[in-house]
């Protein structure tokens, strides 16, 4: 059934129209991304299907039985109450059973009976499955300080608390529920990230989101929506099938404007010729004419960034770090690190929340000093450092100013310049947008603004801190461009896979008590390692069957199965199958250790280690029933 239906619907933002006469529909089971510039109508688009905004033109309408949860990027609470009371705010019977539980559980009370009668209440209810998915949700998205009030939780905690309140509260509908998410795996880790993945597969939803996370949009959706030059285009499949579709899109639009613009020129001809007083039968070529001019004047913008950068001269000593320990009382950042940055190294930094990761980049540009050894920096490196604190504001003035406030003119490799306009251009600041205040820009120009103003400066070592928080996909797709092509060094911090995979070749990962391993290889390829290991660790804690002493009473002996000639000729090519995957997971290692690889490179050997992986776990658990037969 159609959950909801659009009919040339239009919405306009002051004078700047976000999108005109779009019609689609929303069917149950869909799984849709929205894909957009910041700016041009996404989040309100989907303020607007969960009737929180209106539209200017056309009609919308939603199913009866249909009920739309929203997820915004800023979540409303009531900042008084606790986050137990802002979860569980829903007025259902389930909803005040598990809130009363909940709370019983929290506050460790010892009223035995409250307790009971708690039990009996969601017993009574039938609500024990929906109560295992309460919890799973709370401890996934680390929600654990449930009396905590919401006014003095911080951003990220925000946003985990009102990630939870909506998976919970679409659990009370039993059906019929279109859930609607702005940039949902912001402010989370990255097994958080792969938790909502399953989550959302798992559930029987109907989806539509925006997400800068395309392994998530492409885990989790099967279809994306796009609007672009104020109109929506549809795309079956991926996010690879989007780039191919698109590209295919664009040559097709390219193809049709100049057939457009080779009328355009004969029709102006004929309209210059025309004398003032035209006829009545001349009307339907003018309007013709306006039409075709239209589309000949139509631009396409090709978000590929081919820019040769003259980098200042990075020398042969670049930074090295020797025996540096640092500390904050009892919590140690580093323990006797050593390293030697190479020129052109990219590198990731993992870790979790407190683990010292932003320290470290502190200390690396001496905004913060070590409590021993040495850090020496060589004279020629410049940073460029792209921190999580945002654009520095000063003084409120136009984009233009701001810029040219750095440098007039940014030099390029063949010798000539492009002007601070031209580079605006370049990173999606058209030339229109280029005078608007600083205090009008949303979160996500404001964010690509402060990137662009590092980039300006020239720098010949880029330090990125979560960069790809709040900026959107076609920024990220220039940005991502631009960095491909950077011959300095560069370090990122980011929970953004996609991200850390296309641009990194190996990672600093920040264990905890002052601990830093270098894993040789892109982020993909750690989380396999990561995941194999937890695997390994619910093996280990699975405790051994309790084998009860018979009380006088003599059985027959179990016969054992018998060993084929078939079971034998198996278990030795499984024996050759995992000795040869093992030596192979060994070569790609040494492989993805090679820095002249590229980025395709490395995504197939990374593509070649998860399948092997995923085969020799099959092969070792068949080499385990097997070798039980054998006495």
């Amino acid at each position: 059934m159609h959950y909801v239906s659009a009919d040339k619907i239009s919405k306009t933002y002051g004078i700047k129209p976000l999108f005109t006469n779009i019609t689609f529909h929303i069917s149950e089971g869909d799984k849709i991304a929205l894909i957009a510039r910041n700016g041009t109508g996404k989040s309100t688009l989907l303020k607007i299907l969960a009737g929180k905004d209106n539209v200017d033109e056309g009609t919308i309408w939603i199913h009866k039985d249909v009920t739309v949860a929203l997820f915004e990027q800023e979540p409303n609470f009531a900042e008084e109450l606790s986050v137990l009371d802002n979860i569980f705010h829903y007025r259902h019977p389930v909803a005040e059973a598990m809130r009363n539980y909940e709370k019983i559980l929290s506050e460790g009370s010892k009223d035995h009976e409250a307790l009971s009668a708690a039990l009996s209440r969601i017993d009574e209810l039938g609500a024990w499955d929906f109560e295992a998915k309460v919890h799973q949700i709370l401890n996934k998205l680390n929600v654990t300080n449930l009396d905590q009030k919401v006014k003095t939780l911080s951003g990220g905690q925000r946003k985990r608390v009102a990630l939870a309140q909506v998976l919970i509260d679409i659990g009370f509908e039993h059906k019929h529920v279109l859930l609607i998410m702005d940039e949902p795996t912001n402010h989370l880790d990255v097994s958080m990230v792969e938790w909502l993945e399953n989550y959302l597969n798992q559930e029987k939803v109907t989806l539509l989101m925006v997400t800068h996370d395309r392994y998530f949009l492409e885990d989790v959706c099967d279809v994306i929506w796009e609007i672009d030059g104020e109109k929506l285009f549809a795309y079956e499949g991926d996010y690879q099938s989007y780039l191919e579709k698109k590209a295919a899109r664009i040559e097709n639009t390219i193809a049709n404007i100049d057939k457009a613009k080779n009328l355009f020129r004969k029709e102006l001809e004929w309209m210059r010729k025309q004398p003032k007083a035209r006829t009545t039968k001349s009307k339907s070529r003018q309007d013709n004419f306006y039409e075709i001019e239209g589309k000949a004047k139509q631009k396409v913008e090709d978000l590929k960034v081919e820019l040769q950068m003259k980098m200042s001269r990075l020398g042969g000593k670049i930074a090295e770090f020797k025996k540096v320990y640092k500390s904050f009382g009892d919590k140690v950042i580093l323990k006797g690190f050593d390293y030697t940055f190479k020129k052109g190294e990219r590198i990731g930094i993992i870790g979790e929340n407190g683990a010292g990761k932003s320290t470290f980049l502190q200390m690396l540009q001496g905004y913060e000093l070590q409590d021993s050894g040495k850090i020496n920096i060589g004279e020629t490196v410049v940073f460029g450092y792209f921190s999580q604190q945002g654009l520095e504001i000063k003084e409120d003035m136009r984009i233009i100013e701001y810029v040219k406030n750095i440098a007039e003119n940014f030099p390029l490799a063949d010798g000539s310049t492009l002007t601070a306009s031209q580079f605006l251009t370049l990173f999606l600041f058209p030339p229109d947008q280029q005078f608007t205040y600083l205090s009008k820009l949303s979160g996500g120009e404001k964010k690509r603004l402060q990137l662009l103003s590092i980039l300006f400066t020239n720098p010949n070592f880029l330090i990125l801190d979560e960069p790809t928080n709040d900026l959107d996909l076609p920024t990220l797709a220039v940005l991502e461009n631009f960095l491909s092509d950077f011959r300095g060094c560069l370090l990122i911090v980011s929970h953004d896979r996609y991200f850390m995979d296309r641009l990194v070749e190996h990672l600093f990962v920040f264990e905890g008590e002052g601990a830093v391993r270098d894993f040789p290889g892109n982020y993909s390829l750690y989380r396999i390692e990561e995941r194999a290991k937890e695997k390994n660790k619910e093996i280990a804690k699975k405790p051994e069957p309790v084998v009860q002493k018979p009380v006088a009473v003599v059985q027959a002996p179990v016969e054992k199965k018998k060993f084929t000639f078939k079971d034998k000729r198996e278990f030795d090519q499984l024996e050759k199958d995992i000795a040869a995957m093992e030596a192979e997971k060994v070569t790609i290692s040494e492989k993805m250790m090679d820095q002249t690889l590229n980025y395709d490179q490395i995504q197939q050997l990374s593509n070649r280690m998860l399948f092997i992986t995923q085969q020799l776990e099959n092969k070792e658990i068949r080499w385990l029933e097997l070798s039980e037969y054998i006495s």
